[in-house]
């Protein structure tokens, strides 16, 4: 794949516009422009990016790639030893930030502040002919580092869309594109030259899609707790999108219908996705899962199986490797183990949750989100946590946080409140096995959500 720089400037001049909270940019400017200056000081080398607003990165990644020989990622929430730690693993040389915390945390890399809109003079740095710039993505460690995956532009974009569902397609994401999940949609954009709204984390959902539905977004995309959120926070009715699009968490029947029942006439997608896999398929049919067909013929250069209950993926948008001390990502044919275990029902598979999130209790063994779509399918509740407390008898046993959706939780006083309490664990006596059904429920207003937009789950 060529550099994304002569991708970007082969389409321009075009109408194809970067809307964030901070302002907007223009694609075609940076025909004649530069947001970092004079690019011959990063070219050949490790370069940490680490900007607080998701514009700058945007406009950066398209004038680094090509030139520098590696862009790290980094997202804004991370501590001044994560910092240092990425910058030593990565044997970074440059940085280039507008946050302070970030200078600081790395004073003896010599920096460069990006500007907001391209300065208007011509790039000094070329792209290297044949060179591919690593695009380092940090992912959660279990020590509480990041681990490094290493992808290039050919393994992130390669098999994306080079042009637009139709003229007046304009795309959106919850996600910030510093996380895999963003800079797919990020990539789609910028490789078909369509404008892209950015979220940001000063607004509320209701101010993001009003300022999608201002830059008239018909494509979006989000994890189901992003959905979830908006929903019920009631600024779903704001966009009128053609296309809505799921990943990052399990996308169970309920969410599906929800989004449909507010979005009658778009089409509503989910996507299965890792940062080390790649993405490994796409679901269109308004159903919960995937096809089991999916497992047996190669799809798009992507191969999958299921092997000791967890979907593997072999596929040609996997990331090379990590850097610095970390597992290998595949084995020696070349699958990933997503951890994501999976169960054929009905002729199609399941998502039962992760691998290392299962309760164990008594010996056995209860899945999370399986808990959570019973739940989550009763008409008053918006979103349920399913997690472990810790019992002397049996080690563990299952609890619940539940949401209720604003009319049920206005709808009475304590005693209608223990009535639908009483009235959930009923439904999930007759779902579920007795040592999957909660021991104890309770109501929450809201539930925490990590900085990718997934549900925080604390460990027992």
């Amino acid at each position: 794949m060529i550099a994304l720089w002569d991708l970007v400037t082969a389409k321009a001049p075009n109408d194809a516009v970067f809307h964030a909270h901070s302002g907007s940019v223009a694609l075609a400017a940076l025909a004649s422009g530069s947001t970092l200056g004079e690019l011959d000081t990063v070219r050949g080398r490790s370069v940490l990016l680490g900007t607080e607003d998701q514009l700058a990165t945007a406009l950066a990644l398209i004038e680094l790639d090509g030139v520098a020989r590696r862009v790290v990622l980094c997202t804004p929430d991370l501590t001044a030893e994560q910092l240092a730690f990425v910058a030593t693993t990565a044997e970074c040389d440059h940085v280039i930030s507008d946050r302070p915390t970030t200078l600081a945390a790395l004073p003896a890399l010599p920096s460069i502040t990006p500007a907001i809109a391209p300065r208007a003079h011509t790039r000094v740095a070329d792209a290297q002919p044949g060179m591919q710039t690593e695009w380092i993505l940090l992912t959660s460690g279990t020590t509480g580092r990041p681990k490094l995956v290493v992808h290039t532009l050919d393994s992130l974009g390669s098999t994306l869309p080079r042009e637009a569902p139709d003229a007046h397609t304009v795309w959106s994401t919850f996600y910030d594109i510093r996380r895999y999940g963003g800079l797919q949609i990020y990539l789609r954009a910028v490789l078909s030259g369509t404008s892209l709204v950015l979220s940001s984390p000063r607004e509320s959902t209701t101010e993001f899609f009003t300022r999608a539905a201002a830059a008239a977004v018909t494509h979006i995309s989000g994890t189901p707790s992003h959905w979830r959120r908006a929903l019920m926070s009631g600024a779903a009715r704001i966009l009128d999108p053609k296309y809505v699009r799921l990943s990052g968490e399990i996308a169970d029947q309920t969410v599906l219908d929800n989004l449909k029942a507010a979005y009658p006439a778009a089409a509503i997608g989910h996507a299965f996705a890792s940062t080390e896999a790649g993405v490994g398929f796409e679901v269109n049919d308004g159903l919960a899962g995937f096809p089991a067909d999916y497992i047996s013929r190669e799809r798009n250069g992507i191969e999958m199986k299921v092997e000791d209950g967890t979907l593997r993926i072999r596929s040609v948008r996997t990331a090379a490797r990590y850097l610095g001390e970390a597992p290998v990502i595949a084995d020696v044919e070349g699958y990933v183990d997503t951890g994501d275990l999976v169960e054929m029902c009905d002729g199609r598979y399941q998502f039962k949750g992760r691998k290392t999130g299962v309760i164990n209790v008594g010996g056995l063994k209860v899945h999370p989100e399986e808990v959570e779509s019973v739940l989550n399918a009763d008409r008053r509740v918006r979103v349920s946590l399913v997690r472990a407390r810790r019992n002397p008898i049996v080690g563990s046993v299952v609890v619940a946080d539940v949401v209720l959706t604003e009319e049920a939780a206005a709808a009475g006083d304590a005693a209608a409140a223990e009535r639908v309490k009483a009235e959930l664990l009923e439904h999930c006596r007759r779902a579920l096995p007795v040592h999957k059904v909660p021991t104890a429920l309770r109501f929450v207003p809201a539930l925490e959500l990590t900085a990718a937009g997934k549900l925080v789950r604390p460990h027992a």
